[in-house]
């Protein structure tokens, strides 16, 4: 999983629409996640078509597109709360939809927490629905509180807590169960940019020691470059995948708020900017 301390940035393969490369997924090496073939359609309208993708264990893979192309969509079909039109999808070897629900990490723009619990008494709640008793869940979370920052903040309630705080209780809530794949949908997108940035390099350490597959949904190029492995490009009606390109890191770099500014920083994001623009228009 990449540092945002330096990078290189490189498109390694385009997909139909944006140039002649063959449509062609890139190889993984220890897949938690694999989507092959992946449709859905909605009142008979296809909303996403042939999507095939793989994340491996400790790769953060991020996911950006015009709103509308059905990412929101892909994220539930991996999580299991829809099933597919066609394709199949297996999450840590198991592709049986009702399995699969307890395999996977959903975690979405709002922090979605429950106002009548402590922090940690929400932080628990996805080892309670597994039948974790409360004694040892409340263990579970007072364990992980200290490198979430909530150590202090284990009995407030959410009303007391900045919107940042809230999503780390989310990301905690989300980790504790120790699914193997993580799906962020926008995680830091309803946040100012200060407490945004500070919480990208935060949730980067965090999953670094996880060993997890994730794959993030974001609007925020500039996000995806700096957080992900690699950047997939989807494009609208039907939603279908039309690039990807690798982010390679490298840690003698550019360092600091300024990589943003960079060049490489900046050509790679033209380029992805510029990809979105050329799948935009069904074909």
């Amino acid at each position: 999983m990449g540092s945002i301390s330096g990078w290189t940035g490189a498109v390694v393969g385009q997909r139909s629409g944006i140039s002649g490369v063959p449509d062609q997924p890139s190889a993984s090496q220890d897949p938690l996640l694999a989507v092959s073939g992946v449709g859905f359609q909605y009142e008979s309208i296809d909303v996403l078509e042939d999507i095939d993708l793989a994340v491996d264990r400790g790769e953060f893979v991020a996911l950006v597109g015009p709103s509308g192309c059905g990412k929101s969509t892909l994220l539930n079909l991996i999580s299991g709360v829809l099933a597919p039109s066609a394709g199949h999808i297996e999450v840590a070897g198991v592709n049986e939809l009702v399995s699969r629900l307890g395999h996977v990490s959903y975690m979405q723009q709002k922090d979605l927490l429950l106002p009548w619990r402590t922090v940690s008494e929400n932080g628990r709640l996805g080892l309670e629905l597994r039948g974790v008793g409360a004694t040892e869940s409340e263990a579970e979370v007072a364990h992980l509180a200290e490198s979430f920052g909530l150590a202090d903040v284990l009995g407030s309630m959410p009303w007391q807590l900045s919107g940042g705080m809230r999503q780390r209780v989310a990301l905690l809530r989300a980790l504790l169960p120790d699914n193997a794949v993580l799906l962020l949908d926008e995680p830091f997108g309803a946040l100012d940019a200060i407490t945004r940035s500070g919480l990208q390099q935060w949730l980067l350490n965090v999953l670094d020691r996880a060993e997890k597959a994730v794959l993030l949904v974001t609007h925020d190029v500039e996000e995806a470059i700096l957080l992900g492995d690699r950047v997939l490009v989807m494009a609208p009606d039907p939603g279908r995948i039309v690039a990807e390109v690798e982010i390679n890191l490298d840690s003698a770099a550019t360092n600091g708020p300024r990589i943003t500014t960079a060049r490489d920083f900046v050509e790679t994001k033209r380029q992805i900017l510029e990809l979105l623009s050329n799948g935009a228009v069904s074909p």
